[in-house]
């Protein structure tokens, strides 16, 4: 899909940002100067920087070139984003950091949707013998049971928190599994969420999806610790 004007602006300064270029605390050039320089109308570099304000990058000043944030402590989760989309190829500290997330939220929506709604929770495994040992597949199938689960759950905010992620989640986890150990740690975790989904067991659900983010974290580390040391 073909980005606006403006949005390919966002995404000029987003990497001007990243590289150094327009340094935190400090002024972007006058709209006049940026509009010159993207060689657009003003309306245009209003528009984007409008976006950028937004999505928590820089500060607007009445009168005054706007001041590049420090993008950590007013962005959110579009900054992420944002951020995954400057870069041809994911860097690994981010899938930590998404791994970490996942700690956090999934045991919560996994047990959620398994409560109300167990039979449809069982569903999303109807084809799971038929999934493919390769990177691609696990990705898409892992990212559409996560997306389902959310929607399963009856609190909107994982919907809402998970769909964020619609671009960069698929790139992420091509990655991650990659790795054909991660691979097969992970078609055990299946299996034993449907074992424990066909017991009716709840509470032993959330454990496994608990037990098997911390480990995916863990297995990911290492990997990186890995590359690091050869």
């Amino acid at each position: 899909m073909k980005l606006r004007s403006s949005e390919l602006i966002c995404k000029k300064v987003i990497s001007a940002i990243l590289e150094g270029e327009y340094k935190i605390n400090e002024p972007l050039l006058p709209e006049r100067e940026l509009a010159v320089k993207f060689q657009v109308g003003r309306p245009t570099i209003r528009e984007a920087l409008q976006r950028l304000e937004r999505d928590g990058w820089i500060a607007a000043r009445k009168g005054m070139p706007a001041v590049v944030n420090d993008y950590w402590s007013h962005g959110n989760l579009m900054t992420i984003v944002d951020i995954l989309q400057c870069y041809d190829e994911i860097p690994n500290v981010f899938i930590e950091y998404m791994l970490g997330l996942r700690i956090a939220i999934t045991p919560i929506y996994m047990k959620e949707a398994a409560v109300h709604n167990r039979l449809k929770v069982l569903a999303l495994f109807a084809k799971l013998d038929e999934l493919q040992d390769d990177a691609k597949s696990y990705a898409a199938f892992d990212w559409a049971l996560h997306q389902n689960l959310a929607q399963l759950s009856p609190n909107p905010i994982y919907r809402l928190l998970i769909n964020s992620f619609a671009e960069i989640y698929i790139p992420m986890a091509e990655k991650y599994f990659g790795e054909q150990d991660h691979r097969i740690v992970s078609k055990q975790y299946f299996d034993d969420l449907v074992s424990s989904l066909l017991k009716g067991n709840v509470e032993g659900t959330e454990q496994i999806a608990k037990t098997m983010m911390e480990k995916s974290l863990s297995l990911w580390k290492k990997k990186s610790e890995g590359e690091k040391e050869s």
